[in-house]
């Protein structure tokens, strides 16, 4: 029998459907006494808890209790809930094993399924850190890499990018939730997270849980909490904009758009006295494109006008010209024969602008742009080919070398407000993404942050330990094993560079190994000149692994670290370092080293490797101090037997 399928829909009666939707109201009315109970956005399907460890877990539910079963003791535990709804519940984690199921009844039972008792490492940090797998960071062999990125032992949780003025008990995730490791779900996620794991698992033979807790081009203040803040040095206005606007942000909004709009107003009158229509000829020059960090003004954050020149053809003249400028970093007002045509915002943001055809006469055109770099890297930037004037379908290149002249130089300001709106404020990230996980047991941290940070390495030397002072206290574990990163090197290659910024910050990293329980992965040899992000984030992975075998698995057959100078004699114009293990060279004379001599100067000296474990150098003076691989990018090929990197270090030897 044939039925007629649009006939029963149309002619379904009044009265039962309006019985229906009278049900389908009432049904969702009662639904929230029905729900299940609430957990937090971390605690899911197929994670990894902690092995030998007391696991923390709270949520909501709508009963007056929370009945909790953990599979892997078949023991019920019973949590009475607020009267706002909230519990609380502990339970016994041991040793690794799995899969497990963890059911949670208020009257509705939530089964969570495929729970992995083993290893749990928390990944924080800028960049490097974040940089994934695929996506935007694409590792060295990445295509391969994911496609043979089928690991179900390892689980990956990624945490949301969010801020907030005062901690929060739960944060947002991505993927939503943990996730097994598949080609799928490893290609944005933390590349260091995911290659770190592979080892551990692989070594350890347990699940392996990590937690991508990252944020790019992110300061180490942001990941602080306020108390550590605020017990730092330089960090006094927003310590004040938090605490005296109550943590509330719109009052914290208003606060800081008075202050900037006033640091802005002293900046730009520094820069306002350069004649725009006339070419300088005399000045500097710089290449264009380019960061100016990387040629002619190293480490420097102001205002700069910079100059190029063309010639019109005739043919142009009355025309609209258009000029593509490239990426500018930050902000930019541009000028054309000293006429204002256009004015942009953003590193990452192409500026094209049109000259009107009033404008345009046949000869000479002088583009004058002032560049506003606030902090980073600044200049005009993005590839030569972007680079021209354009009328029609004819171009003129406008890269090159052009005239420069600095206007403002922002170190002798006070340092710029931080927006409470951007990810690089105080607390933000520490308060949103960091804290609400310190009910979750981890073996430790991982840490590969500092980029953001370059040029405040006095300030970074104890925030750094504020920083880790204050995570160790949210666990409640004063030994946590904390792990991080030293910068690897990046920028212009120099031989001669006491001054470096990088190499200052990568000593402020160094001086967290006072506290116990540190350690540091280098990563001076695996940098480029040109990328802040290198590509060989497997090694940097492996490095860490070793690190954490030896130290916080007790293997100590596992070789962690390279020599260190033990000890140094001083003979007046020679100094004869002595390494703690044996050493080798990548070729056949000793690199990286300076010295520093009565008067003053830094220079390179003559050095000799005098045995396995000795390095001889010497100056034309009596030798002051000694520095090894201090620059942005040092050329040090110092290695221990394993092959790896000897650190940066430097020795007074007076």
């Amino acid at each position: 029998m044939k039925t007629n399928h649009k006939k029963s829909l149309t002619t379904w009666s009044k009265p039962l459907a309006e019985m229906a939707l009278t049900a389908l109201l009432l049904a969702q009315e009662a639904a929230p006494c029905a729900a299940k109970v609430t957990l937090p956005h971390f605690v899911t399907d197929s994670m990894v808890v902690q092995q030998h460890s007391k696991w923390t877990i709270t949520g909501k539910a709508n009963g007056a209790k929370v009945k909790v079963k953990a599979a892997w003791n078949r023991k019920t535990y019973t949590a009475l809930t607020a009267p706002d709804g909230t519990f609380q519940v502990t339970l016994q984690v041991p040793a690794a094993g799995g899969p497990y199921t963890l059911m949670f009844d208020d009257g509705t039972p939530l089964t969570l399924h495929d729970i992995y008792i083993g290893e749990v490492w928390l990944c924080s940090g800028q960049s490097n850190m974040e940089m994934p797998v695929g996506g935007w960071g694409k590792v060295m062999n990445y295509q391969q890499e994911i496609a043979n990125a089928n690991h179900p032992e390892i689980r990956l949780l990624q945490i949301k990018k969010q801020i907030a003025y005062s901690p929060n008990s739960d944060t947002e995730v991505n993927m939503g939730g943990w996730r097994r490791c598949a080609p799928a779900t490893v290609e944005n996620f933390s590349s260091i997270a995911y290659f770190y794991a592979r080892e551990m698992a692989a070594r350890l033979r347990v699940h392996v849980g990590v937690i991508d807790c990252t944020w790019g081009g992110t300061p180490a203040e942001a990941w602080s909490s306020y108390n550590g803040v605020a017990s730092v040095a330089g960090f006094e206005t927003e310590a004040r904009q938090l605490a005296t606007n109550n943590f509330d942000a719109t009052l914290i909004k208003r606060s800081y758009e008075q202050t900037n709009q006033q640091w802005l107003d002293r900046a730009r009158s520094m820069g306002s006295n350069f004649e725009s229509g006339l070419y300088h000829a005399s000045l500097p020059q710089m290449p264009v494109p380019g960061q100016w960090e990387s040629s002619v003004l190293p480490g420097f954050n102001g205002i700069v006008y910079l100059q190029q020149r063309f010639h019109i053809p005739a043919e142009w003249a009355e025309k609209p010209i258009t000029l593509h400028l490239g990426m500018i970093d930050d902000e930019d007002i541009t000028y054309f024969n000293g006429e204002k045509i256009g004015q942009g915002s953003g590193y990452n943001v192409n500026r094209t602008y049109t000259v009107p055809a009033h404008l345009v006469k046949a000869g000479e055109g002088v583009i004058t742009v002032m560049v506003t770099d606030y902090e980073g890297e600044g200049g005009i930037c993005g590839n030569s080919d972007n680079i021209y004037a354009q009328q029609g379908d004819k171009k003129i290149p406008l890269n090159g070398a052009w005239c420069y002249q600095v206007a403002a130089d922002f170190s002798k300001l006070p340092r710029k407000p931080v927006s409470p709106e951007s990810s690089s404020f105080p607390t933000v990230l520490y308060n949103a993404m960091l804290s609400p996980l310190h009910t979750l047991p981890i073996k430790g941290v991982l840490w590969y942050q500092g980029c953001a940070n370059v040029g405040r390495a006095e300030q970074y030397a104890p925030l750094f330990k504020r920083l880790i002072t204050d995570w160790r206290t949210l666990w409640n574990n004063d030994k946590l094993p904390f792990y991080f990163v030293q910068l690897a090197a990046y920028l212009k290659p120099q031989t001669v560079q006491p001054e470096s910024q990088w190499a200052a910050l990568r000593q402020a990293q160094a001086e967290a190994l006072s506290l116990d329980n540190t350690a540091m992965a280098v990563a001076i040899d695996v940098g480029n000149p040109n990328d802040i992000h290198p590509k060989n984030k497997q090694e940097v992975a492996r490095r860490l692994s070793l690190i954490a075998l030896h130290n916080a698995y007790g293997q100590k057959d596992v070789v962690d670290k390279a020599p260190v100078p033990a000890k140094h004699h001083k003979n007046g114009h020679t100094v004869t370092l002595t390494f703690d293990s044996k050493i080798k060279m990548d070729g056949t004379t000793p690199k990286g080293f300076i010295v520093q001599t009565d008067d003053g100067t830094w220079t390179t000296p003559t050095a000799v490797s005098s045995g396995d474990h000795t390095i001889q150098l010497q100056a034309g003076g009596n030798i002051k101090a000694v520095r090894y691989d201090w620059a942005d990018y040092p050329d040090g090929n110092l290695r221990g037997t394993t092959g790896l990197p000897v650190a940066p270090f430097t020795i007074n030897v007076e």
